[in-house]
């Protein structure tokens, strides 16, 4: 098979769940005790406040590079651009005279928005948790990223949620972090959320697979994956740029090229070869490369690499063929396609207005990107008159009489016997 042809990082979800029970069970039970001891023992940290003070937002936004505050606003504008775009319309649908269903979308009353924080620091990942949650109406968003070793997250983390407006900011990572929004931390005043989003680790990947039922997430996007399809006609300094972008950001990322070409396998080999040394992250990067996740894998055709594309699922899909269009109407399973030579991943990652939280380990089977419809639930309102009643009540009978279930079709009938 297509997958264990192709496997994923060693380390899984599974691997882990044991301890992230365990972690899970010390929030809920010890509070703020257990948060201190994690931060201890994870992070080498001690005397964290966890709840970050308005004053170290504001002061983080004064500090910020201007260059950097102008492309974080670039991205803003795009992401919610195209989240307006794609908030859904409510909608009724008029069955009969005096019978009506309408579609409306209620956003959810509160989300926790998780921002990593290990071995990068991501102000993207704010803007592409909040500005899709902003523009769904969610009344409580709250902001949690790793502490640094000054005890706060990153300084552009802050300055960014100061930027869109989030007054709601913790110094919380990991397991412990998702926990945390789960069940509420009284002393600093954390009430539990009812929906977690964002990217992680694996931890905060198995936390959301545990917890979830207890709170509501978007998918659990782990460490990050590209598959790249590719033909003779591809670039081969482009793909090795795009595969060492993704590897970079951990030891267990996943970067995978499927070609039809031997000759741009030994093209882009010869290109990463070059590449790699001059990486600021060259080391991360080589151990990515050299996982058991990562691969160079030939194909007989463009047709074959598009069926190991849709079995493989991969968060982030490039398309670099003669007619990349034409491969792209075929993907079914993939976070985000990005089509032609043009539209590097790294693009969404910033600034092509798309969302960079997106499903990983063959999610995107079944799982969505961050968007807008995440914080939005469907919720259907049912009008009927008495007419419209009517019109079907001997067949309401009917129905709850094969289902052995008369009470349903009498709730309908009564309401025209005389009383």
């Amino acid at each position: 098979m297509v997958t264990e042809s192709l496997p994923r990082a060693v380390v899984t979800i599974d691997s882990v769940q044991e301890v992230v029970s365990q972690i899970i069970a010390e929030v809920k039970d010890q509070s703020i005790a257990a948060l201190t001891s994690h931060a201890e023992k994870f992070d080498g940290l001690v005397d964290i406040d966890f709840r970050v003070p308005k004053t170290e937002l504001v002061a983080a936004l004064q500090e910020m590079d201007p260059e950097l505050r102008a492309a974080i606003e670039v991205a803003i504008s795009r992401v919610r651009k195209v989240s307006e775009a794609t908030v859904p319309s409510e909608l009724t649908v008029e069955l009969d005279s005096g019978a009506q269903v309408t579609q409306k979308f209620v956003p959810v009353a509160s989300v926790g928005l998780y921002v990593p924080g290990g071995k990068a620091v991501y102000p993207s990942s704010v803007v592409m948790n909040v500005v899709p949650a902003r523009v769904a109406k969610v009344p409580r968003i709250a902001v949690t990223s790793p502490a640094q070793k000054d005890g706060l997250p990153s300084r552009s983390v802050l300055a960014t949620c100061e930027l869109l407006g989030i007054d709601e900011v913790y110094a919380m990572g990991g397991a412990s972090a998702v926990a945390a929004f789960a069940y509420g931390i009284p002393e600093i005043d954390l009430e539990p959320v009812a929906m977690v989003t964002g990217p992680g680790n694996i931890f905060v990947a198995a936390a959301k697979r545990q917890l979830r039922g207890v709170i509501g997430i978007d998918s659990e996007a782990g460490p990050t994956e590209i598959l790249i399809i590719a033909d003779q006609t591809a670039n081969p300094e482009f793909v090795a740029a795009d595969l060492i972008s993704q590897a970079e950001h951990d030891p267990n990322a996943a970067a995978v090229l499927v070609t039809d070409s031997p000759a741009l396998i030994v093209a882009v080999e010869q290109a990463l070869d070059k590449q790699i040394p001059l990486a600021a992250n060259h080391s991360r990067i080589s151990q990515a490369l050299a996982g058991i996740q990562s691969a160079l894998v030939l194909v007989d055709s463009i047709e074959s690499a598009i069926q190991v594309a849709n079995a493989y699922a991969t968060e982030h899909l490039e398309i670099h063929c003669a007619d990349s269009q034409a491969v792209a109407s075929q993907i079914t399973n993939a976070g985000a396609v990005f089509i032609g030579e043009y539209s590097p991943v790294s693009l969404g990652d910033y600034l092509a207005g798309s969302n960079h939280v997106l499903p990983t380990g063959e999610q995107a089977k079944f799982s969505s990107g961050l968007g807008v419809a995440t914080f939005l639930r469907s919720q259907q309102h049912i009008n009927y008159s008495k007419q419209g009643l009517k019109s079907v009540v001997k067949s309401l009978v009917k129905f709850s009489e094969a289902e052995s279930l008369s009470a349903h079709g009498r709730a309908g009938s009564i309401r025209f016997e005389e009383q």
